[in-house]
């Protein structure tokens, strides 16, 4: 069950609610006692599973992930080192308006009757 908060637009009033998700939101303020409450929208809690059934690699520690990096940029290096860009060729025997597809007729469907 999520943690929502709430505020009141008459006192100001700030606090946080344990509700289920299917619960309406709460309108009445606790300290003011007015029907002017509104629940704010909240950047939520991070998930994270663990056990067996998930990938290990998806929470990776952040010197793991440098040194990834690290290793992608310098390969990528070699890669653009190595290869030469290939000279375009001009295609010859295509005619410059080309005539649209012919369409075709379609064969009316076959109706069964008993």
């Amino acid at each position: 069950m999520p943690t929502y908060e709430y505020v009141c637009n008459n006192c100001q009033h700030e606090f946080e609610q344990f509700q289920s998700m299917k619960a309406r939101p709460i309108r009445k303020c606790p300290e003011c006692g007015k029907l002017s409450l509104q629940r704010l929208i909240g950047a939520g809690a991070g998930i994270i599973f663990k056990g067996s059934g998930f990938y290990q690699t998806d929470y990776r520690s952040e010197g793991y992930k440098k040194s990834a990096e690290s290793e992608k940029k310098s390969s990528t290096e070699k890669d653009t080192k190595k290869k030469k860009p290939k000279p375009k060729q001009k295609i010859q025997n295509q005619p410059k308006n080309p005539k649209p597809p012919q369409k075709t007729k379609r064969r009316p469907r076959n109706t069964f009757q008993k």
